[in-house]
């Protein structure tokens, strides 16, 4: 692995890109960004035209979630077409397309010169006939891919987490800067900042609902997910891609590419500040198999902000135990039930009972009580501001949420106490030296077939 160096492609970024303070500063941490990517290029028009009939879309990434975008493009809007797939392989493309063409088989237009195979799909993707790319490869792509879309004039929905280590995130930080410059949007995937209940909630919690926030706690502790069993001729780098979600540089570890929803949904409630410090409790000790690659199976991180409150973060995947997926926000005057859009205490409110619309809501987004799914949310309010020639702008909190996740990550392969300026100025680059397929992945397994493993207390920060 790399420490410093960015990625062929990625917008350089520097340690003074982000606040060298224990809290943040928005104006700081926005106008170095822009620094880092004043020179790419100059100044261009949006990609498309308002009034124009005809959005042509192109996805980047044709796992489950880049279909799922896809699908909820073409609802967003009656002039999307789908016109270009890419992946790194052509299985997922397949697949993507098939469903694609289940769905609304007239507004589905990929031909298969329009279908790119490979670690350089995107580019050819890219320099091609579309306005709009959908991004949904592994999330150590993201800078990578952005940068090339921004670059070449196409707005971008980027799906969550957007890097996996600080390198990556400055670079994305940088892109989205540009972007503004240019009048692109970047729409982001962290989908409950969409979400029809969380929004009017946190509109309250802002307004005072529950007080100061104290402490906030968020929870993700679930069972297991997919693996793809090892295949005799693949290679090393083709096992960890179909895999990506077990390695660390590919996938962040589970805590950043899953638990990011509920940090960000938290930091959104403590009005998008960052922690001044973290320290965490991670580890492995269920899914220790070679085939979940160097990933943990546990992590407990515990954020300490400049004011004395804290967010402590729990993200867990072990097969039958005790399942939680909340937010719990503790204040001076009382207590919200994030998820459920429900607030205890001075004021007790329940998102609906005002209305009179959502009766013994529960925190259920369903067609029958009027919610329209924040997936398809994200997607109808992107394509209405490209109609109206406006720039939706995301960049910030969601290269902000990254990086907290990755902090917490962090805090728990060392077993050190970080602070933000540390993460901030953060060296670590997980790129591999090349992107091919017989090339050398940055992480290999040892001669029984396991891979190393960070060890809290040996590991190094970097």
């Amino acid at each position: 692995m790399r420490k410093s160096a960015c990625i062929d492609g990625r917008v350089s970024g520097h340690a003074e890109t982000w606040e060298n303070t224990m809290s943040i500063s928005r104006r700081h941490f926005l106008r170095t960004a822009a620094a880092a990517s004043g020179t790419v290029l100059a100044l261009q028009r949006s990609a498309h035209a308002s009034g124009s009939d005809i959005l042509k879309v192109g996805l980047i990434g044709c796992g489950g979630r880049g279909t799922g975008a896809a699908a909820n493009a073409l609802n967003a809007d009656p002039g999307v077409r789908i016109v270009a797939l890419a992946d790194a392989f052509d299985d997922r493309i397949q697949g993507a397309l098939k469903q694609l063409k289940q769905l609304q088989p007239d507004r589905v237009d990929v031909e298969p010169s329009r279908c790119y195979v490979g670690f350089d799909c995107y580019k050819q993707l890219i320099a091609g006939d579309v306005d709009v790319v959908l991004l949904a490869a592994p999330p150590h792509f993201r800078a990578l891919h952005l940068a090339a879309a921004i670059e070449a004039g196409k707005h971008v929905f980027a799906e969550k987490p957007v890097g996996v280590d600080a390198t990556g995130v400055r670079s994305v930080l940088a892109t989205c800067e540009l972007a503004k410059k240019k009048n692109l949007c970047v729409v982001s995937g962290l989908c409950w900042r969409y979400d029809t209940v969380i929004r009017e909630t946190i509109k309250r919690i802002h307004d005072g609902a529950i007080g100061d926030i104290m402490a906030v706690q968020t929870s993700r502790n679930l069972g297991s997910l997919w693996h793809r069993p090892r295949q005799p001729e693949w290679t090393e780098m083709e096992f960890q891609m179909r895999n990506w979600y077990y390695f660390t540089w590919l996938g962040g570890d589970h805590n950043v590419e899953q638990q990011i929803h509920g940090i960000d949904k938290c930091t959104w409630a403590l009005k998008d500040k960052a922690p001044a410090t973290a320290w965490a409790v991670s580890g492995r000790q269920v899914r220790v198999d070679s085939k979940y690659g160097n990933i943990y199976d546990h992590h407990a991180v515990v954020y300490e902000y400049d004011d004395g409150s804290r967010m402590y973060a729990l993200a867990r995947q072990q097969p039958n135990c005790y399942n939680d997926y909340s937010e719990v926000l503790f204040g001076t005057k009382g207590r919200c039930d994030l998820q459920k859009g429900q607030i205890t205490g001075e004021t007790n409110w329940s998102h609906g009972q005002q209305a009179g619309d959502l009766s013994g809501y529960s925190g259920k987004r369903t067609s029958n009580n009027g919610l329209r799914p924040m997936h398809q949310v994200e997607q109808d309010e992107m394509f209405a501001a490209i109609r109206a020639g406006k720039c939706i702008n995301n960049g910030d909190y969601m290269c902000q949420s990254t990086l907290i996740a990755i902090m917490g990550r962090t805090a728990g392969y060392t077993g050190q106490k970080l602070t933000w300026q540390q993460m901030t100025e953060s060296k670590l680059d997980l790129s591999p030296e090349k992107y091919t397929f017989d090339a050398t992945p940055p992480i290999l397994p040892g001669p029984d077939g396991s891979y190393p493993i960070a060890t809290p207390g040996v590991t190094e920060f970097v």
